[in-house]
């Protein structure tokens, strides 16, 4: 067998092996897996979150992921990202928060170790 060939019968059985895997997905599974890696959440976010009464529904979390997408097609590495009346210090590439804040810890604050910032 040539090259080109031995080429051909490679790429023909990774379109039948991606078949078969994505035929055995649902489509939220498939969605959630090309598009959306979840978010984390570091020890430290998780206090801070309990500690400051810090709730986030799907919708915020949801959000937050296509923040740091913004984050990420921008080469930002760690980003504040800012909704509504809380702050969050994220981790782009980990797609990990680091740290959270209410409106209320963050009068006469400095966030520092950040490269870039995305308001939602």
């Amino acid at each position: 067998m040539n090259k080109i060939m031995i080429q051909n019968i490679h790429a023909t059985t990774q379109k039948i092996t991606s078949k078969k895997v994505v035929q055995n997905k649902s489509f939220a599974q498939l969605l959630d897996h090309v598009v959306n890696k979840d978010v984390k959440f570091s020890k430290h976010a998780i206090e801070r979150l309990a500690s400051r009464n810090i709730k986030l529904d799907n919708k915020e979390i949801f959000k937050i992921k296509e923040a740091l997408n913004k984050a990420n097609q921008k080469g930002i590495k760690e980003t504040l990202i800012l909704m509504n009346n809380k702050a969050f210090v994220a981790s782009v590439q980990n797609k990990t928060i680091i740290t959270v804040a209410t409106d209320e810890q963050l009068k006469d604050n400095v966030f520092t170790n950040i490269d870039g910032a995305v308001i939602i």
